[in-house]
C-alpha cells in the first residue's frame, strides 16, 4: 500500500460520520443543512448495482464546504450514478448519504434535494432559448412558479440587483436582452451555472462543464468555477485533463465504482493504479 492509499484510508476513518457526529440525531429533519463541522457532503458505502453491474461499489467520499473538488475516471467508473445518488434521482442499496450533519438525502425526492441547496448541471445545457438572458434568470429565481407568472412578477430592487451580479459573474452583462438561443455554446453553459447559483445552492455539480467549448471559453469557465469556491462546495467531473489540472485543488479518480485515488494532480497522475487504469500505462 502506497503513502496515497494510507493517508486516503486514514482520511476515511477520522471522516466516517459515526465517529465525528456519534451524537447527531440522524432523524432530524431540517430544511437548513448544518456545515458547522466543515463538511458539505458524506457518502459512506454507496452500493447500486443494476441488472447485476454494480455501477458503485462501497463508495465513501466526503466534499468539504467550500471545497472545489474534481472527479475523474474512465467511461462506466461510476461518476454519472454518483451525481444521481446525490441528487436523489437514484436510490443506492446500501448505504448512506447526508448533505451537511443533519440532511439524510435518502429520504428526500429529487426535487426537495434541490430545494435543500444541491444544485446539477448537466453536460448539455438546458435553458430557455426563446427567452433572453435576464428572464431566464429571472425564471430560475421564481423556480416554483410557471413562465407566465415569474415574467410577470414584479422584481424588487433587490432581486434586479441579484440577477446583474449573476450577470456580471457570468461573464453575460452585455447579453443580458440577447435570446439564450444565439448565444454560443460556452456561453449557454454559463447561462445555465447562472441559473442554477440564482437559487443560491450550497453544493454545486457540475458534469463535463468545457465539453465543446473553445480555448476561450474554456479559460473562462475554469475562472468561473475558480470562483465560486468558498462560498459553495463544487463538484466538478470532467474528461478533459488539461482543465482539471488548471483547477483542481483535490482530485478523485473513480474505477468500477468505487475510490482509486485522491489527491493533488500530480499525485494522482504519479499513482502507478491511477495510470494503469486511467491513463492505459502499465509499470
Amino acid at each position: 500500500m502506497n503513502a496515497l492509499s494510507r493517508s486516503l484510508d486514514d482520511f476515511r476513518e477520522l471522516m466516517r460520520r459515526d465517529q465525528v457526529f456519534d451524537l447527531v440525531n440522524r432523524s432530524a429533519r431540517n430544511d437548513t443543512v448544518d456545515m458547522s463541522h466543515g463538511v458539505a457532503l458524506y457518502l459512506e458505502g454507496i452500493t447500486k448495482s443494476f441488472d447485476g453491474f454494480r455501477a458503485l461499489d462501497d463508495l465513501t467520499l466526503y466534499i468539504g464546504d467550500g471545497e472545489l473538488r474534481c472527479i475523474i475516471g474512465p467511461n462506466g467508473a461510476g461518476k454519472t450514478t454518483l451525481m444521481d445518488v446525490i441528487t436523489g434521482k437514484t436510490r443506492p442499496d446500501e448505504g448512506s448519504a447526508w448533505f451537511g450533519s443533519n440532511m439524510d438525502l435518502l429520504r428526500l425526492k429529487e426535487h426537495e434535494v434541490a430545494q435543500r441547496g444541491i444544485g446539477r448541471k448537466f453536460q448539455k445545457p438546458t435553458v430557455y432559448e426563446n427567452h433572453t438572458v435576464f428572464e431566464n434568470l429571472e425564471l430560475a429565481m421564481h423556480a416554483d412558479r410557471g413562465i407566465m407568472t415569474s415574467l410577470t412578477w414584479r422584481l424588487s430592487g433587490e432581486q434586479q440587483d441579484r440577477i446583474g451580479e449573476i450577470l456580471e459573474l457570468i461573464g453575460l452583462t452585455a447579453r443580458r436582452d440577447t435570446e439564450a438561443g444565439l448565444l454560443s455554446h460556452g456561453q449557454k453553459q454559463w447561462l445555465e451555472i447562472g441559473s442554477l447559483l440564482m437559487q443560491n445552492p450550497r453544493l454545486l455539480l457540475v458534469d463535463e462543464p468545457v465539453a465543446g467549448m473553445s480555448g476561450q471559453e474554456t479559460e473562462a469557465t475554469a475562472e468561473l468555477l475558480t470562483s465560486l469556491a468558498g462560498k459553495h462546495s463544487v463538484v466538478v467531473v470532467e474528461h478533459d485533463m488539461d482543465f482539471v489540472r488548471s483547477i483542481a485543488r483535490e482530485v478523485t479518480v473513480l474505477h468500477q465504482g468505487s475510490v482509486l485515488a485522491e489527491g493533488s494532480m500530480d499525485q494522482v497522475q504519479n499513482d502507478p493504479r491511477v495510470r494503469e487504469v486511467y491513463l492505459g500505462e502499465e509499470e
